[in-house]
């Protein structure tokens, strides 16, 4: 194992890999990095995507722990190591995406409460749909913000508005706690699931690495229940005037050639927000820009190093 694999395949020495219980009892693995400089210069809270979990970001966790970040982050209720909502254990399902803003809000609070600031919150994909909200409903205020490659729209053949409808139409039918698609966990035929997070074989394999190590931690294809909410909480959230108010600092960082989350709409949604910086990437990079090939990886923790100092500066 090479040493950069080592530090993306293992857990760092001086982190804490535990449970947070919310309010009604259901636990999140969390995971929580110190740092013991006594002048830290903040605390960043990572939030991911859709069947993720917290150990594919190492990697950054590591960089940023290196400038002296405490790192926090946990994964998703029914997701990861966070349980299932569900009898089938390869499912990812929630019956109402406000259970995953309510266990931000009151996992934040918390967070916020026990860490140095200045506090950043970071969200990959379905996180960033899910900062934003939160965001915008004043459920948590953090200095900064960065949203990548956020889900404010669905990538979708048939357009928000009819995939929308033909998910209540199918998914409506039966048990909607039912995967809505079986084997890979990617609905599109055409391209293999690494192609569309990623052009960086090894990076793509440290995922593999971690489900392997614990298959306690894969999960497969989300519910008929988990896309008809997804339809409806981006559509909600693409409309909601309170967009127009929000004023915590927001980076963005979009992949134009997104073909899991609609690029289009995020820019069209972000452009409303009164103070966002949005930073677009071409076809060099999939879904996952901070775990992309290095060329695209390095701009774009570039353009975090300098949206912190600029924005998120020690008190």
């Amino acid at each position: 194992m090479t040493a950069s694999e080592s530090i993306r395949r293992s857990h760092p020495r001086h982190a804490q890999v535990n449970h947070w219980t919310a309010p009604d009892g259901w636990q999140l693995r969390s995971f929580a990095w110190p740092v013991e400089d006594a002048r830290p210069r903040g605390s960043i809270l990572f939030l991911n995507g859709r069947g993720d979990v917290f150990e594919k970001y190492l990697e950054l966790f590591h960089h940023w722990h290196g400038q002296n970040w405490t790192i926090t982050a946990f994964d998703w209720r029914g997701q990861g190591g966070s349980g299932r909502c569900t009898d089938d254990p390869a499912c990812g399902h929630i019956d109402r995406f406000d259970r995953f803003v309510d266990d931000l809000a009151g996992f934040a609070a918390d967070w916020m409460a026990a860490t140095p600031g200045p506090h950043v919150v970071m969200g990959h994909s379905m996180g960033g749909q899910l900062l934003l909200q939160a965001l915008v409903e004043k459920r948590l205020r953090p200095d900064a913000a960065v949203l990548i490659a956020p889900m404010l729209g669905i990538r979708t053949i048939f357009g928000a508005w009819l995939g929308e409808r033909l998910s209540r139409m199918v998914g409506g039918i039966g048990n909607s706690a039912r995967p809505a698609w079986r084997g890979n966990d990617t609905p599109r035929a055409t391209e293999t699931r690494q192609e569309l997070l990623t052009h960086d074989r090894d990076r793509y394999a440290d995922e593999l690495f971690w489900q392997q190590s614990d298959p306690a931690l894969l999960t497969g294809a989300p519910s008929w229940q988990w896309v008809m909410e997804a339809f409806r909480v981006t559509r909600e959230l693409r409309r909601n005037p309170d967009l127009k108010t929000m004023d915590v600092p927001v980076l963005a960082l979009i992949a134009l050639a997104d073909k899991l989350v609609d690029s289009r709409a995020a820019i069209r949604t972000l452009g409303k927000l009164p103070d966002a910086r949005i930073v677009r990437f071409g076809k060099e990079s999939a879904h996952e820009i901070l775990r992309e090939s290095d060329r695209v990886r390095n701009r774009a923790i570039g353009e975090i190093e300098l949206f912190l100092a600029a924005r998120a500066q020690r008190r």
